[in-house]
């Protein structure tokens, strides 16, 4: 996986969240797997059309880091990210 500027690690699952590639922060984290999973499993109760037609991007926004992700290729792609905003760019 290309790294983004600002990436500490990401992961890559399957359809029912194993962990299928990893590294960095992420490396082997089947709990942020799980707590992923949950809430992409919650948000498609919420809102069973971002499932039907998809949607590109979900972030979960902290005040340092972020969690990025995609679904892409029935797996799940997460990326977390630090946040500098000292040059006023995330």
């Amino acid at each position: 996986m290309d790294k983004i500027p600002g990436q500490t690690g990401y992961l890559v699952l399957n359809e029912e969240g194993a962990v299928l590639s990893s590294s960095g922060d992420l490396e082997n984290d089947e709990k942020s797997a799980v707590v992923i999973m949950g809430l992409i499993n919650l948000t498609s109760h919420i809102d069973k059309a971002a499932f039907e037609e998809g949607f590109k991007k979900l972030s979960i926004n902290y005040d340092k880091h972020c969690y990025i992700i995609c679904l892409s290729n029935r797996k799940v792609h997460i990326v977390k990210k630090t946040l500098d905003f000292t040059n006023g760019i995330p």
